[in-house]
C-alpha cells in the first residue's frame, strides 16, 4: 500500500523529533464535525482558515484531536501533488496541509509531556511558532528534492518566505488575541527561519530538537537573542536572479 502524502509527513516529523504512538490520519474530521466543533470553540474560530482546522480538548486524561481539511484543499493537492513538484498551483495548500499535521503532532507530543493546561495563549502560540519554522523547514526538502545537487537558490528562498510570512496580513484580524498572535509568531519565526539557514544540517537538526521541547516564552527569549542579522548586498544566485 503506499504511503499518503499525510504519512510521508508525520513520519518526517516523527524522525525529526519523537514518535506520538498513533496514526494522526484517524484524527481527521468532516466538514459537519469541523462546524460542531467551530461553533463549540467561540466567536474568535470565525475569523481562522476555512481551508484547514486543528482541534484540541482534554477530557478524562487524554488528549483529543480533530484535523479538519477543506474538499477544496484537498483536491488542489490531489490535482497539483507536491511530491511531483512544487509551484504557485500547490504551494498554499501545502502549507495549510503541513500546518495542521504540525499543530497536532506538536500537542501530542506536549501532552506527552506532561503539558496539561492547553487553553492558555501561551500554548497556541507555541504550536504556531512551532509550525511556522517546522512548516519552512518541510518546504526547503520538497524544493530541495528538485534541485540539482540538492541545492536551494536565495531565489527560492525568497519564494517560500513570501508564501509563508508576508502573503497574509495578521493585522487584518478582528480578534485582538489572534492579531497578537499572529503578528508575534511570524515575525519571530522569520527571524528564526534565517539564523536556521545560516546553520550546517547537522547543527540544525540540534538546534531544532532543542527549540522544539521550549515553551513559549523560552522560545521567545531564545530567538531574541540571537545576534541581528547582517545588511545583504544583493548578488546574482546560483539561478541568476538578483537579490
Amino acid at each position: 500500500m503506499n504511503a499518503t502524502l499525510f504519512s510521508e509527513i508525520q513520519r518526517l516529523f516523527e524522525r525529526t523529533y519523537a514518535t506520538v504512538g498513533i496514526n494522526l490520519e484517524d484524527c481527521l474530521i468532516d466538514r459537519r464535525r469541523c462546524g460542531q466543533l467551530s461553533r463549540l470553540a467561540g466567536a474568535s474560530a470565525r475569523e481562522l482558515s476555512e481551508l484547514a482546522r486543528t482541534f484540541l480538548r482534554t477530557a478524562d486524561g487524554q488528549l483529543h484531536v480533530g484535523i479538519y481539511y477543506s474538499r477544496w484543499l484537498i483536491e488542489q493537492l490531489e490535482h497539483h501533488d507536491p511530491r511531483s513538484g512544487l509551484n504557485d498551483a500547490n504551494i498554499r495548500s501545502l502549507v495549510a496541509f503541513v500546518e495542521e499535521i504540525n499543530h497536532a503532532l506538536h500537542a501530542a507530543l506536549c501532552f506527552q509531556r506532561g503539558v496539561r493546561a492547553i487553553g492558555g495563549e501561551d500554548y497556541a502560540r507555541n504550536l504556531e511558532l512551532q509550525a511556522q519554522v517546522d512548516t519552512y523547514l518541510v518546504l526547503l526538502l520538497f524544493v530541495a528534492f528538485f534541485r540539482k545537487a540538492q541545492r536551494i537558490s536565495r531565489t527560492d528562498r525568497r519564494w517560500l518566505r513570501f508564501h509563508l510570512f508576508s502573503r497574509h496580513d495578521p493585522r487584518a484580524y478582528r480578534d485582538p488575541n489572534l492579531r497578537g498572535r499572529y503578528l508575534e509568531t511570524t515575525k519571530l519565526a522569520r527571524r528564526y527561519t534565517r539564523y536556521l539557514d545560516t546553520i550546517n544540517g547537522l547543527r540544525r537538526l540540534e538546534e531544532i530538537r532543542a527549540f522544539h521541547a521550549l515553551d513559549y516564552p523560552a522560545k521567545k527569549q531564545r530567538i531574541l537573542a540571537l545576534p541581528a542579522p547582517a545588511p545583504r548586498i544583493a548578488k546574482s544566485d546560483e539561478d541568476g536572479a538578483t537579490t
